[in-house]
């Protein structure tokens, strides 16, 4: 039989603290890729009300490198690799 062992008070404080950092480095690296990829995509000047093509693009390609290179960064963290 599996053991079924509620966890303390002071586990559900660090799992709850635990979770809070997590939802705060996401939230920082969602402001961070919206940041980097608009002001490379997005002119300065406001011709339309919604992005072209060619912005359009860009920001596909942007966010997706973004997450490329967040998910590479975090798995060579994750099993002590150098950079290659």
């Amino acid at each position: 039989m599996a053991n079924n062992i509620a966890p303390s008070g002071l586990e559900k404080e660090q799992i709850f603290v635990m979770a809070e950092k997590e939802m705060e480095y996401r939230v920082e690296l969602f402001n961070k890729l919206t940041s980097t990829c608009f002001k490379k995509c997005v002119e300065n000047k406001y011709k339309d009300s919604e992005l072209n093509m060619g912005e359009n693009s860009c920001i596909d390609r942007c966010v997706s490198k973004y997450w490329q290179v967040t998910n590479l960064i975090g798995q060579m963290l994750g099993t002590g690799q150098p950079p290659m």
